[in-house]
């Protein structure tokens, strides 16, 4: 019996690591992202959107002084905005776009894993100097933020807003 359970101890871990592998990617801070398939999945703060259909950029700019600017922005509920994240400092930097409860527990996730590597179409990753597209939908409307999650730069203020109104 204990041989059998060892087994599928054995299992279950090997499992679960196959299933993490995927999300092991992006915090390099590469240039380039592929939106060869464009994500229908939802959230919260709207999906991925098609940059085909952008309807508007802004440009967002990151500091070492861990700042965004603009900090804040206002889109219309549908609208799908192609930003253009700027990294200005020295340093690698980020950009999450959320909820503040998703901000949040995604910020406390980095801290205990601070290697954690991961590709999301809202989330872009940027090294100094350079810049990178996150386009996205705005399906709902409401207060939602982005982020710079790397462990220290969200607890000194790194943070923005989007206020969504109702198309």
């Amino acid at each position: 019996m204990k041989k059998a359970t060892t087994h599928i101890l054995a299992a279950a871990s090997f499992a679960a690591l196959f299933a993490t592998l995927p999300a092991a990617h992006a915090h390099g801070g590469g240039e380039h992202r592929s939106q060869a398939k464009i994500s229908a999945e939802e959230h919260p703060f709207g999906r991925q959107g098609d940059p085909k259909k952008a309807t508007r950029t802004i440009g967002i700019d990151m500091s070492d002084d861990m700042r965004f600017s603009p900090a804040e922005i206002t889109v219309r509920q549908g609208e799908t905005i192609r930003f253009v994240v700027r990294n200005k400092g020295k340093m690698l930097h980020e950009m999450v776009i959320g909820t503040m409860d998703e901000l949040n527990a995604h910020a406390e996730m980095m801290r205990k894993h601070p290697g954690m590597e991961h590709d999301e179409p809202y989330m872009s990753h940027v090294n100094a100097g350079k810049k990178q597209t996150l386009v996205w939908q705005f399906s709902k409307a409401g207060e939602f933020y982005f982020a710079c999650l790397i462990p220290g730069h969200f607890e000194a203020g790194m943070v923005g807003k989007i206020k969504v109104t109702k198309g």
